[in-house]
């Protein structure tokens, strides 16, 4: 039986994972992969702390630092995936893909999000280069560029906003009728002049040489096609949080990510605690991900202890 069990291994599971060692809470720590969704990512410079790192760097160091700390407290399980979480008496079951159950008094979950991918002709051959899937992480790279955003949703247009503090001009594409966002939201964005949005705009490829050039849409009123050059396209057309696996058993919201107190990281069922993308946290990113996550250890270790 283990104090606490964390699962997943991008930043805000390491956080946790190192903080639970530092506490000597004995942990079992599960994961597929080391580093979440910034992996992908070329050259990440929002890193506190690190001007720039490689996704691949950053995901060696975070497996790194908690390898430092974890002996004699910390077993860590590499290439399992959760795949079912069950209430058990009064602590969790974790069974894994591999079929593996592990038990815990409490549970961190960090287990993420995957980012809902653009499938279209050269999408997937002009990924991160040029395409991207994070303006946080590869905005800065895009200075003085003309560049597009495919997505019209809250996320989308705050993802203009980032990009317009430095990029030539901005042009926001979403296949649907009328943009998801918030009607203010898209009011103020569009005011910026160095901004456009289309709608009913249906994206049919991604055009380039080594790197983005452009792509082709679909104007869905005319039926016309037309060539917007580009030289970057951030997509913004939804994430998946990784929490199939404890659906029925912790709250979600209407897109399946994970309800906590902002205060605590609390969820629903008092002994689980959950940090990162996998939640509905406003927003999204690392740093973010970091805080949450010590903080729920904070929390956790009150409630071990008191």
């Amino acid at each position: 039986m283990y104090d606490l069990a964390i699962i997943g291994g991008g930043p805000a599971g390491v956080a946790g994972g190192v903080y639970a060692s530092r506490k000597l809470l004995k942990t079992i720590f599960i994961t597929d992969v080391w580093g979440g969704q910034s992996t992908v990512s070329a050259d990440i410079q929002n890193w506190i702390g690190t001007p720039s790192i490689s996704g691949e760097k950053l995901a060696k160091d975070l497996e790194k630092h908690l390898k430092v700390y974890a002996p004699g407290v910390v077993d860590i399980s590499e290439g399992e995936r959760a795949a079912k979480m069950e209430k058990k008496g009064e602590a969790f079951a974790i069974t894994t893909s591999s079929g593996k159950v592990f038990e815990a008094k409490t549970v961190l979950i960090t287990s993420g999000a995957n980012r809902r991918t653009l499938s279209v002709p050269g999408a997937a051959e002009y990924d991160q280069k040029g395409l991207t899937y994070c303006a946080s992480c590869d905005g800065p790279l895009f200075s003085g560029q003309e560049v597009a955003v495919i997505g019209g949703g809250n996320a989308g247009f705050e993802t203009a906003v980032q990009l317009l503090a430095y990029t030539k001009s901005v042009t926001l594409l979403d296949v649907q009728p009328g943009f998801k966002a918030d009607p203010i939201t898209v009011k103020k964005v569009l005011e910026h002049p160095n901004m456009k949005a289309i709608s009913n705009a249906e994206t049919l490829e991604i055009k380039g040489d080594k790197f983005v050039t452009g792509l082709t849409y679909k104007d869905k009123n005319t039926g016309e096609v037309k060539d917007l050059p580009v030289t970057g396209i951030f997509v913004e057309i939804g994430i998946i949080p990784s929490t199939s696996f404890a659906e029925g058993l912790v709250e979600f919201d209407a897109t399946k990510h994970i309800v906590v107190n902002p205060k605590n990281q609390r969820t629903s069922v008092e002994g689980i605690w959950a940090a990162g993308d996998c939640t509905d946290e406003l927003y999204h990113q690392n740093n973010i991900a970091v805080g949450d996550a010590v903080k729920a250890l904070e929390d956790l270790y009150l409630y071990l202890k008191a």
